[in-house]
């Protein structure tokens, strides 16, 4: 026979109200109370009758995460954490790309697929201030991201400028005094590229350096080959550098990749750090120090965050604004045993 919501109850010592209330969403419920349910649906591989509860609920039990591009490695282990964060607490989650086009930002937010879904985990990237009113939707909306500050929405952001800071103020510990910084957008007045450059503006001047221009790498998309383009011309410029910040994980394996084909040392000659801690920077040769923004936290903050406002509608409670916490990950790219002088170049 099929495992009942009885015998879920039985094993994990609760009512069945109480099980009703977890696989339902129902918010007001301890932690331990809620792990000790879902160990035992778990554990009973118990099925919910998902259609019954929608039926019943007005709900679809579906929820959107539209994130700029899956390509990039970031947004695809983010919707990897999100989708099994959702599957905890019985959502499914549909996937919208938008490929960093403002328009179609613009149409997430229209509701055109609101039948589809309960609610929405959004990080837009082309959207900005002057684009907060388009944000006043009737559904549930949990932003992620820096492009929006001070919506009617839930936000779950990372700690950009302190990330980054500490990332800068690691590569100054290792005795680096010419240090790149790429993935910068000139005139950029939100988004993650300033507060990261923000980040790395502020440990040079605790360590009092000046900061150096032609230090300032520019780039198009935070993708490899754009690393890599960047790297190449800053070296062909002639620019002394002693050590590389990429500002997202995948700019730095670019940056990394063009010292490869220079035959430049890393970190004997340069040291590289990235940003987002991506699977793939423990992979790389060598191995890629970066900072960890706290992906998993901020996946199942947001998902707990939208099933709150999906299970109660009429909740008039503030918008709250959570930012994940970061750590550190140092690998070979900057404390290496290669050895050696550190010399520029």
């Amino acid at each position: 026979m099929s495992t009942t919501m009885h015998d879920v109850a039985k094993l994990a010592g609760v009512s069945i109200k109480t099980v009703s209330n977890v696989v339902n969403g129902y918010p007001y419920i301890r932690d331990t109370t809620r792990e000790r349910v879902l160990a035992a649906i778990k554990e009973l591989d118990y099925q919910m009758n998902v259609s019954a509860r929608n039926l019943r609920s007005g709900r679809t039990g579906m929820i959107c995460l539209a994130v700029p591009e899956l390509s990039l490695p970031y947004f695809a282990e983010l919707a990897d954490s999100v989708i099994r964060a959702a599957e905890e607490v019985g959502l499914t989650v549909l996937i919208e790309q938008t490929g960093a086009d403002r328009d179609r930002e613009l149409e997430v937010l229209s509701g055109k697929r609101k039948h589809l879904t309960d609610g929405l985990i959004f990080s837009p990237l082309e959207l900005g201030p002057e684009d907060k009113d388009a944000f006043d939707v009737d559904f549930p909306v949990v932003l992620l991201g820096e492009r929006i500050f001070g919506s009617s929405h839930d936000h779950v952001t990372m700690h950009n400028v302190e990330g980054a800071r500490a990332a800068t103020a690691h590569l100054i510990a290792q005795g680096r005094r010419r240090i790149a910084v790429i993935g910068a957008h000139e005139g950029e007045q939100v988004g993650s590229a300033r507060l990261r450059t923000e980040g790395y503006l502020k440990a040079l001047q605790e360590a009092g350096i000046t900061p150096d221009p032609a230090l300032i790498g520019e780039s198009g998309p935070w993708h490899r080959a754009n690393g890599a383009e960047a790297m190449h011309r800053m070296l062909d410029a002639g620019t002394e550098v002693d050590a590389v910040f990429g500002l997202n994980d995948a700019l730095a394996l670019g940056a990394l990749h063009a010292l490869h084909m220079r035959r430049i040392s890393v970190p004997g000659q340069v040291a590289v750090i990235g940003f987002d801690d991506v699977d793939e920077a423990r992979y790389a040769a060598p191995p890629l120090s970066s900072v960890s923004p706290g992906r998993e936290e901020i996946a199942r903050t947001a998902v707990r965050l939208l099933r709150d406002r999906i299970a109660n509608p009429r909740d008039e409670r503030p918008p709250v604004e959570v930012v994940a916490n970061f750590e550190l990950i140092l690998r070979e790219s900057t404390v290496g045993s290669h050895g050696g002088p550190r010399a520029a170049l």
